[in-house]
């Protein structure tokens, strides 16, 4: 139940948290209320409050009293109302007391409360007997012996509004009071939540990724401490990522640094040997091997060059329609760079083009990669077998070639392979490479639209 409540959003929780809240001060305050005079008789028997008409000593007294005064023999009996009045005076300024015949009910003489002559005690009685109905209003009549015969006795106690009234506005204050108590608690939770997602945030911007966000449950806030828990989690990834490419990239220039300085240093000597013109005879043989020189540095630039377009891992290519008569005429223009260079090429194309979604400079990019492989590690004598075809929905191009001797002894990182691999993948193409002793062959597959 916490649970599916924990799950539910803010507005759904607030609105069943009122309600709640609603229901239980009113539940509770009809449990007061409904035994007000309970608590009002222990309230007496505690000594805390008193009634007078409750008393058996002033009922004992009002009794024995009566038996010293005459009942009037109407109410326009003068002399005899006056000669009551002291009987009158036995009870207090809170309450009312009345004599009626006991035969035929007529009202003989009596005097209301004189509580009732003061505006304060007549506002706060008039405000509490239209809240609760006329409660705290106490009438009793029995029967007395007088002097001179039996009356009818009525009197009406006012005493316990002075308990019932105040008890009245206690209970509404504390029903109202567990109403707040509990919407407060409620809005508290919430907005420590929010406190602790503002904690969270300053801990994430100060550097700390570790510390995982708590769960605040399904709703506004939860999803929000969620999505902030994954963001901690692809920023440490992110990090870590970064942190090991740049720790790769290091170590690659530092490798690739150390290999560039003894070509260097060798090419320096050689050239202080030409510079001296000591031996004019070998100055050819030295040329030729600064050249050789030259094109080992080249080599290993363009290594560099190639691992950081690898590195490039957030590439966003530019999309567009495009006909396989374009990867044709990369192939074609490739075939002829690699046939001045004294390779034979063999090329078959397909008679119908399709279409594909695809970036055209990516598309160049892949396949000068994979001739430039060509070039460095194929076997001149052997034809190099180029071909495309359409196949279901996919173009599929396919090279072959053999490597040359040399080639199998030289330590490459397949930069120029794994370059094409990334822009394939990119491109939601495949790639795959099969090698056989010295039978290199990849095909590529293009998915047309």
């Amino acid at each position: 139940m916490i649970r599916r409540f924990r799950n539910l959003r803010i507005r759904t929780q607030s609105a069943i948290v009122i309600l709640c809240s609603i229901i239980l001060a009113f539940t509770h305050f009809e449990l007061l209320w409904l035994n007000k005079w309970n608590i009002c008789e222990t309230a007496e028997r505690l000594k805390l409050f008193y009634t007078q008409v409750n008393d058996k000593e002033f009922r004992d007294t009002l009794a024995k009293e009566a038996l010293n005064y005459n009942i009037p023999e109407s109410g326009d009996d003068t002399k005899g109302v006056e000669a009551i009045q002291p009987f009158f005076d036995l009870v207090n300024e809170y309450t009312g007391i009345y004599i009626y015949d006991h035969d035929d009910g007529m009202f003989l003489a009596g005097r209301y409360a004189p509580a009732m002559d003061t505006q304060r005690f007549l506002l706060f009685f008039n405000i509490g007997y239209q809240l609760t109905g006329g409660d705290g209003e106490f009438v009793q009549d029995f029967p007395l012996e007088f002097a001179n015969g039996t009356a009818e006795i009525m009197i009406y106690d006012y005493e316990r509004t002075l308990f019932i009234y105040p008890f009245l506005f206690i209970c509404l204050f504390l029903s109202i009071a567990l109403f707040l108590c509990i919407l407060l608690f409620f809005l508290n939770r919430k907005m420590q939540q929010v406190l602790a997602l503002n904690d969270e945030i300053l801990t994430m911007s100060s550097g700390d990724l570790t510390h995982k966000v708590p769960d605040f449950g399904g709703c506004e806030i939860g999803i929000l401490a969620r999505e902030l828990d994954h963001l901690r989690e692809s920023l440490s990834d992110n990090i870590k990522k970064e942190q090991e490419s740049r720790k790769a990239n290091q170590d690659l220039i530092t490798a690739l640094s150390h290999d560039l300085r003894t070509p260097l240093t060798i090419l320096n000597g050689y050239l202080e040997v030409l510079r001296l013109k000591r031996n004019p005879q070998t100055q050819e043989e030295y040329l030729d091997r600064c050249l050789k020189k030259t094109e080992d540095i080249k080599e290993l630039t363009d290594r560099m060059f190639e691992y950081a377009l690898v590195a490039e891992e957030n590439e966003t290519p530019e999309i567009a329609w495009l006909s396989t008569d374009l990867i044709g005429q990369c192939l074609t223009e490739n075939c002829d760079f690699i046939r001045l260079a004294g390779f034979t090429p063999s090329l078959k194309l397909p008679d119908t083009t399709g279409v594909l979604k695809s970036d055209k400079t990516m598309l160049k990019r892949i396949f000068n990669n994979l001739f430039s492989n060509i070039l460095k590690y194929g076997d001149k004598k052997h034809e190099i077998a180029v071909s495309g075809q359409i196949q279901d929905t996919d173009f599929i191009v396919s090279v072959t070639n053999l490597i040359k001797n040399e080639a199998t002894h030289i330590d490459s990182n397949n930069i120029g392979l794994k370059n094409v691999e990334r822009m394939i993948r990119i491109l939601d193409g495949e790639m795959d490479v099969r090698q056989e002793k010295e039978r290199f062959e990849v095909e590529l597959r293009f998915p047309l639209q």
